[in-house]
């Protein structure tokens, strides 16, 4: 049985529909058809082999094919187009794993070059669609091999021979030097007719030619270019391309603790988090996306702001209802896996800062003034006076009591701030003596009842003695300006009782077997966003040598293709939760514009990938078993 890989042994390659997890070791082991939130029909990431996989990889030695990990790997160019390749005693391969972005049925498209020599190569898929649930019936169709289950229809194209041995489809095969060997796995409904044997050449062209349009857009220009590039991808490849919805991350149940139950379905669209990402695409030129994401709120609020929900499915669907698919072990026995989330029927009062922020964002950047949106926009502010008095489970989405948390406090202040600026730039029609009103009484009761006098910092909620790295982004935010003693306390008390001597965030503190503020028992990992909302902090309060080292810093936990899970263990040295993390890129992007707009001098880091020569890859013309 394959041992289950570190988080950091896994790309991504995604079509703005739906991804793909690939492992250093040619196994995809991670794949939902034909949404992020569809049921996976590779779900070996959260269990074993037996839950489904697809591994492509050299055959040697024969009692283990595929045995070993990638010699070296890389995105090729600005692109989501995965290469890896193998060194062996036999030869060199080249395996290019990408999902071209949809025109038809969803595609993995898997083209294995010969490089040197001569290698033997082993495909193996395993597919178990319904989670890893349903062993499929696997059958040849003029050549083809189809897998069908219920709805769903797997259908494997490649030139060589394919035979299904224990459900399980393999294909043997050598490559040589200049030989290359197309497969492609297509969904289809099962009761329709089978999707169109595709043209694996074409498509890769495609697929660069997309990606390298999308790029050359970015208007960062600063010294972590590869990084902010990288990380806009990564956040591009979580944005569902048909409704604009963008997801918090294209996974489910990977844990904050190995071993531990803080597991959680991100395949969803929390507003928070959907408003932050659109903020760094903003902030580096993207206000297509910006435009979708508006439209999208739109259709999801509906006419109902009143009841609104702190997140919605990536079409806008409002039941999310959480359960357990207890058939699955778990990463690494992290159990329950979860899908549904039951934390969207919470309160955050936060999430109206956010939304109105990135309104106000949009606005900034030139998006052109849409009335609907303006009247959603005083219906949200309406609705916010009325409960911003209210305690709510905060931003980070407690299973205990609600509290006064002063992070949604101080985002319930943006969003009036925000709100005002819009009415002062003419873009709302509203009356702003009421509004100036409210926004001193929350600045009043925050500075009043969140802050601590005696330890010169802000709490976690009124009256408490817990500290949230939530409170970092007081200074950003603008509710007090960062040369504050007040800014410059909390800034001070977070980082010595939530941060690692290396400057590594919790978010706040856990207690292990006991009952925390969360509702919840388990520790977790440091938390990433936190970590770059520390640098931002820092930077602001004229830190900045201290900033450029924890950035550098944040940017050496990133894998070897750049992407970045929610939280890191610094013990174990290792990422967990979710992967990768819109929050994490998200934050990773702002903290570069901040660096360079507060220091734009030149770094270390500003590099360019290497650009291969293009290679040719054969057509699929089936073989029969």
């Amino acid at each position: 049985m394959k041992r289950l890989p570190r988080l950091e042994q896994y790309g991504l390659i995604g079509d703005m529909q739906t991804s793909a997890h690939v492992c250093d070791d040619g196994s995809i082991d991670w794949l939902c058809l034909p949404r992020f939130d569809s049921p996976a029909v590779f779900a070996g990431l959260l269990g074993t082999q037996k839950h489904g996989t697809w591994q492509i990889a050299p055959a040697s030695p024969p009692s283990r094919p595929g045995s070993g990990v990638v010699t070296e790997r890389r995105y090729r160019d600005d692109s989501l187009v995965l290469e890896s390749v193998w060194r062996t005693p036999a030869g060199s391969v080249r395996v290019l794993d990408f999902m071209p972005p949809r025109d038809g049925a969803p595609q993995v498209i898997r083209i294995v070059e010969g490089v040197a020599g001569e290698v033997e190569m082993v495909s193996a898929m395993r597919p178990r669609p319904g989670y890893g649930s349903v062993s499929p019936w696997i059958h040849e169709v003029g050549g083809r091999m189809v897998a069908e289950a219920g709805a769903d229809a797997l259908w494997l194209d490649t030139c060589v021979e394919q035979v299904e041995k224990d459900g399980v489809v393999v294909s043997a095969f050598t490559v040589t030097a200049g030989q290359s060997v197309a497969f492609v796995l297509s969904w289809s409904p099962s009761h329709t007719t089978a999707p169109e044997i595709p043209d694996p050449d074409a498509a890769l062209v495609a697929t660069l030619a997309f990606w390298q349009d999308w790029t050359q857009d970015c208007t960062y220009g600063g010294p972590y270019r590869e990084a902010v590039v990288r990380s806009s991808i990564a956040l591009k490849a979580m944005t569902y391309g048909p409704s604009g919805g963008i997801v918090a991350a294209p996974t489910t149940s990977l844990p904050e603790e190995i071993g531990g139950g803080r597991n959680w379905d991100y395949r969803f669209t929390w507003l928070r988090d959907a408003s932050t990402t659109l903020a760094a695409l903003l902030g580096t030129g993207y206000r297509q996306e910006a435009q979708a994401w508006r439209r999208w709120l739109l259709r999801a609020v509906a006419g109902d702001p009143e009841n609104l929900q702190i997140m919605y499915g990536i079409t806008g669907e409002r039941d999310l209802r959480e359960r357990e698919l207890p058939w699955l072990p778990g990463y690494e026995d992290s159990a329950p896996v979860r899908i549904g989330n039951g934390a969207a029927d919470q309160l955050q009062l936060d999430v109206y800062g956010e939304v109105i922020e990135t309104l106000y964002l949009a606005h900034q950047s030139g998006v052109a003034h849409c009335a609907d949106t303006a009247v959603l926009h005083q219906r949200l502010i309406e609705h916010l006076a009325q409960r911003w008095q209210e305690p709510d489970e905060g931003i980070w989405e407690i299973r205990g009591a609600r509290r006064h948390f002063v992070h949604s406090k101080v985002m319930a202040w943006v969003a009036v701030d925000r709100t005002i600026r819009l009415a002062e730039a003419g873009a709302l029609d509203l009356d702003l003596a009421p509004l100036i009103e409210l926004r001193a009484t929350i600045h009043r009761e925050v500075c009043d009842k969140g802050f601590d006098p005696v330890r010169n910092t802000f709490t976690q909620s009124y009256g408490s003695q817990e500290l949230d790295a939530a409170t970092l982004l007081i200074p950003r935010t603008g509710f007090l300006p960062p040369d504050d003693p007040r800014v410059i306390g909390t800034v001070d008390a977070v980082r010595h009782e939530l941060a690692t001597a290396d400057g590594l965030v919790r978010r706040y503190p856990t207690i292990g077997d006991r009952t925390g503020v969360d509702g919840l028992t388990g520790d977790e990992g440091t938390f990433i966003l936190c970590s770059f909302w520390l640098v931002d902090a820092l930077a602001l309060t004229g830190r900045l040598d201290e900033a450029h080292a924890l950035f550098e810093h944040l940017l050496a936990l990133r894998n070897d293709l750049g992407l970045l899970a929610e939280e890191y263990d610094p013990v174990q040295q290792r990422q967990l939760g979710n992967f990768p993390q819109a929050f994490s890129h998200m934050g990773l992007i702002q903290s570069a514009r901040l660096l360079h707009q507060l220091a734009p001098q030149p770094s270390p880091h500003r590099g360019t990938l290497p650009v291969p020569a293009p290679r040719s890859c054969t057509n699929l013309t089936p073989q029969r078993a």
